[in-house]
């Protein structure tokens, strides 16, 4: 079922961030820089890939906020934005809440719909009633 709404503020933010942590690689850059700050090149050295695309992994994360660098010396430090992370949360509780609600919402019309069951056992002693209220009393 798709559901047409239009977007809300802050929808492109939040694409961007669930974008970013859809990667394997770039969920592991933000846990391993939450623990500290690491240069681009100490990261590149734990992956089977090349440097350049560490560097395309951490410029990805950094566009969706969730990690900043800065430069010491030679080196480019990554470090995670605990608010983007924070922020990625709040979006996931929103959307938990809003599903949570339409689960309960759910389970109360099916608790006060009677199941198929039910309405054919209904239907049925309806149309018998029916039929005896026509047929009159039997001689």
């Amino acid at each position: 079922m798709v559901v047409d709404v239009a977007d809300e503020p802050g929808d492109e933010t939040v694409d961007r961030l669930f974008h970013a942590l859809a990667d394997t690689t770039r969920r592991d850059i933000v846990r391993r820089c939450v623990r500290g700050d690491l240069s681009v090149s100490r990261l590149a050295e734990s992956y089977p890939m090349s440097f350049a695309a560490v560097q395309k992994h951490v410029a990805v994360l950094e566009r969706a906020g969730l990690v900043t660098k800065r430069r010491s010396g030679r080196e480019q430090l990554v470090c995670t934005d605990p608010e983007a992370v924070d922020r990625a949360r709040q979006a996931l509780d929103e959307l938990e809440s809003a599903w949570r609600g339409r689960v309960d919402r759910m389970a109360r019309l099916l608790a006060e719909d009677p199941g198929p069951e039910e309405n054919q056992e209904n239907q049925e002693s309806d149309e018998n009633a029916e039929n005896d209220a026509t047929e009159g009393p039997l001689r």
